[in-house]
């Protein structure tokens, strides 16, 4: 925590800016949310100074690759973003997954802010890349805090100060929770992002081959691609086995009961 305004009079005394600590308690999923989400439980204690008034608290949260190891499949999975096995002695770093702001209300010796994370598959594809990657273990997190503290000072004035970006806290996080999360919402249904002019080529091409699904257009296609199917006539909707279906299973979507 920084200290003081410098300045005449009216200044508070160092004693009266409240210096924090932070730690991260716990993880769970969010029961209600419209998209999977996580909840972190920070904890934060007044290690010195007088209450607390309020906090703009901003989190950014990593991924340090570093401290967790890797096997051989999970390696290969990764390879897009560290390259191949033997290159990872000096490739991986740490992945940016989020930042995020909270007020955090007043208290006096210690308080807990519960920090919502948006697991949207769409927002940090490398993040989402490496947690499918390792579905199981620990997944070893930073959290870097910064923000401003409200307090009041010695004359009886709201005074602020700036919390230091070296407050900082470790985490490990559960692979298991972020996949459960996970297949609740998709159901074994990782998602994907496509271009406007693809998906209306996927479109055309499902609408012409009539294969049934989204997912048999795109198996028949990696079918054709891996020469495992090859000659199949046009409108056959044949996608690797007659009468095969690669609809995947929704039950446990949150909109099913």
């Amino acid at each position: 925590m920084t200290g003081p305004y410098a300045g005449p009079g009216g200044t508070p005394a160092r004693h009266t800016v409240p210096a924090l600590s932070f730690s991260v308690t716990g993880a769970e999923a969010e029961r209600h949310a419209a998209v999977p989400t996580l909840r972190f439980e920070v904890g934060i204690t007044r290690t010195g100074g007088g209450p607390v008034r309020s906090v703009g608290l901003t989190t950014a949260i990593r991924i340090d690759v570093t401290r967790r190891p890797h096997d051989q499949r999970a390696r290969r999975a990764l390879a897009e973003l560290f390259g191949g096995p033997e290159r990872w002695a000096t490739t991986p770093r740490p992945l940016a997954w989020t930042r995020t702001t909270t007020v955090v209300p007043p208290f006096d010796a210690a308080t807990t802010v519960g920090l919502p994370v948006p697991c949207a598959c769409d927002t940090e594809p490398a993040v989402t890349k490496y947690l499918r990657a390792v579905p199981d273990g620990d997944v070893p997190l930073d959290f870097l805090f910064s923000g401003t503290v409200f307090f009041e000072g010695g004359d009886g004035r709201l005074r602020t100060a700036q919390i230091s970006w070296a407050e900082d806290a470790r985490y490990r996080l559960p692979a298991s929770l972020w996949h459960g999360l996970i297949d609740r919402y998709f159901a074994g249904s990782p998602w994907l992002r496509l271009s406007r002019e693809t998906y209306d080529r996927l479109d055309a091409y499902r609408a012409r081959q009539a294969p049934g699904t989204w997912d048999d257009a795109v198996g028949a296609l990696l079918d054709r691609a891996d020469g495992r199917v090859p000659g199949v006539p046009e409108g056959s909707g044949t996608s690797g086995a007659p009468g095969t279906s690669r609809t995947p299973e929704t039950t446990g979507a949150p909109w099913t009961t």
